[in-house]
């Protein structure tokens, strides 16, 4: 069956109308091995597979990479059809936004730590453009990556805060054989930078057997593992270890953790992170 490629609202909303069941995988496009297994996980919970690529201006800040974003598209449609995806939603600027959007969804003040920190006002663009096409598309199901973990978290919560008749679906991480999250941004880095990117990976898992051999102290685990990435010549943003269930640091009853990272290499931004259930192991 061929990908039906669709540009307007109209059209969409018109061709959506008799489809029994739907399931949304919105993208920036640039797509990669991890929005492939998003698809194909969309395909088992719906008979009509939407995908959308829209590089959303809200969601970048003044100094970020919005223009030089890589925009692939026909390359992006070609991995769509192999995969089965059976429409995709490539919308103009103006289409998704005719008129300056003076209205923005508020996220809750979680979205102003961690990459929030960084970025301020990047989640009120993800929870905005998230919303509109939710509100576009009508879907059941929606599907986003475990990578943006704290994005994940947000439109949970969007979902639940608003009643959404939608089920979010989390797909795990997708990594290269040596463990790097695949990322849109990784055609950023150099050859020697992308060799050194294993390396938060790694460091992510250090953290997790520290603290699953007992050690408790996590501002330390957090500082040391940080001084460690920036002696080898990265810049961090955050290295943090939190309550899987609430986004909060992690306390010493949470059972069900997570710990995040953001940290650059040269001008390339990456995020990783790390669900684990904590062992109760003697210091």
């Amino acid at each position: 069956m061929a990908l039906d490629i669709i540009p307007d609202i109209a059209t969409l909303r018109a061709r959506l109308k008799t489809a029994p069941s739907i399931a949304f995988v919105p993208t920036m496009g640039n797509l990669h091995a991890g929005h492939i297994h998003l698809v194909k996980l969309a395909k088992q919970h719906a008979q009509c597979v939407v995908v959308s690529i829209f590089v959303n201006p809200l969601q970048f800040g003044a100094n970020e990479d919005l223009a030089s974003y890589p925009r692939t598209l026909a390359e992006d449609c070609e991995k769509l059809q192999a995969a089965g995806a059976d429409i995709v939603f490539t919308p103009s600027v103006t289409e998704m936004y005719p008129t300056v959007q003076t209205m923005r969804v508020t996220p809750p003040p979680i979205a102003n730590e961690l990459c929030g920190a960084a970025r301020p006002g990047h989640f009120d663009g993800v929870a905005t453009v998230v919303l509109k096409l939710f509100n576009i598309v009508q879907p059941q199901v929606a599907l986003f990556g475990k990578k943006d973990y704290q994005q994940l978290f947000i439109i949970r919560e969007l979902v639940h805060q608003f009643n959404l008749p939608i089920d979010i679906i989390a797909g795990d991480t997708q990594r290269e054989d040596s463990g790097l999250a695949l990322s849109s941004r990784n055609g950023y880095l150099s050859s020697a930078q992308k060799l050194e990117a294993q390396r938060l990976y790694r460091t992510l898992n250090m953290i997790v057997d520290n603290v699953q051999k007992g050690h408790h102290d996590y501002v330390a685990i957090e500082a040391q593992s940080s001084q460690y990435l920036t002696q080898l010549g990265w810049i961090v943003d955050y290295i943090s270890i939190r309550s899987a269930a609430t986004l909060l640091p992690a306390s010493a009853t949470d059972t069900e953790l997570v710990v995040l990272a953001a940290a650059r290499q040269g001008n390339t931004r990456l995020i990783d992170n790390i669900e684990f259930t904590r062992s109760f192991a003697s210091t």
